[in-house]
């Protein structure tokens, strides 16, 4: 009786995620592997990262499983409209990431590109990201409700893509986190292309930052650096992605200056630096531990 009852108290106590969801085990990707460059595990954290050469290409494959993405997918910012810093910076905000990557475009008096239907001032909208809906710990920082959604989200079943959303119908999901960067940047969904063949920001070589959503507790991040040439078109990134993986969606992140991905060591307190990271930002992506209490 007392086990049954220490049991009982044990499953009260279990996130109310952890009982309504599925959790999915870490995936193996035997048909794209490469010597892990970097790894982290740990009973609810696991990530490699594996570099490797694509069209001559030095790049970086980051696979991630986390047993509670609500709770472990975390987003840390700059100060809202009032200034840009660097992703190690910012990710000071969150001590226990043990993986960083950066998040949105953002605009600037140097990216100044508000498109004509946002409502304000192109100044309004300085020093913020991307996109028509901007949430960060629940908070909505923007709503313009008459202009779609393209862009990820974060809600109690791990990460979303929208593409031209209605940004109430967004909100309506309860998302806790928004992460976005150009309206064509949705790349693929459920196997089919969305990049358009015809986009010049897509054909040009360049870094990148690429997620994708295998299922809600793995995720894949492709890290384009410039060695061994200018880096790689959107077009090559989704033939890469379409050859060795199946994936739910596949999203574009800010990239180019802007790429960034830290990585911490288990056991230690300070996060280092694998790639880019030296151009200031709106906003990050980290990946932490479940805290000790939600853990089971």
């Amino acid at each position: 009786m007392k086990k049954f009852f220490c049991l009982f108290l044990c499953l009260l106590m279990l996130p109310l995620a952890a009982l309504g969801e599925e959790v999915f085990p870490p995936r193996t990707y035997e048909s794209f592997k490469h010597k892990a460059y970097r790894s982290y595990q740990s009973d609810t954290l696991k990530y490699t990262v594996e570099t490797f050469l694509l069209s001559k290409v030095r790049c970086y494959l980051t696979k991630i499983w986390v047993q509670d993405p609500a709770r472990q997918i975390r987003k840390a910012t700059a100060v809202w409209g009032k200034n840009l810093q660097k992703p190690k910076k910012i990710a000071e905000q969150i001590p226990e990431a043990a993986l960083v990557i950066n998040g949105s475009g953002f605009w600037s008096p140097q990216y100044p590109d508000v498109p004509e239907n946002y409502f304000g001032e192109v100044s309004d909208y300085y020093y913020t990201p991307w996109g028509s809906l901007t949430v960060t710990d629940g908070t909505v920082f923007r709503s313009l409700e008459l202009i779609p959604y393209s862009g990820l989200t974060l809600e109690a079943d791990g990460l979303h893509m929208y593409v031209g959303a209605d940004p109430v119908e967004v909100l309506a999901a309860g998302p806790l986190q928004t992460w976005s960067f150009r309206e064509l940047c949705p790349m693929q969904l459920n196997g089919e292309i969305l990049t358009p063949e015809d986009w010049e920001f897509a054909a040009k070589r360049a870094q990148r930052t690429v997620i994708g959503r295998v299922d809600r507790n793995n995720y894949l991040i492709l890290s384009v650096t410039k060695e061994g040439g200018p880096g790689l078109s959107l077009h090559r990134i989704n033939e890469f992605f379409q050859k060795y993986f199946e994936l739910e969606w596949l999203y574009n992140l800010d990239g180019g200056p802007s790429s960034a991905l830290l990585a911490r060591k288990k056991g230690r307190t300070r996060i280092g630096t694998l790639l880019g990271g030296g151009t200031k930002v709106t906003d990050i992506m980290a990946f932490t531990e479940l805290p000790a209490e939600g853990q089971e």
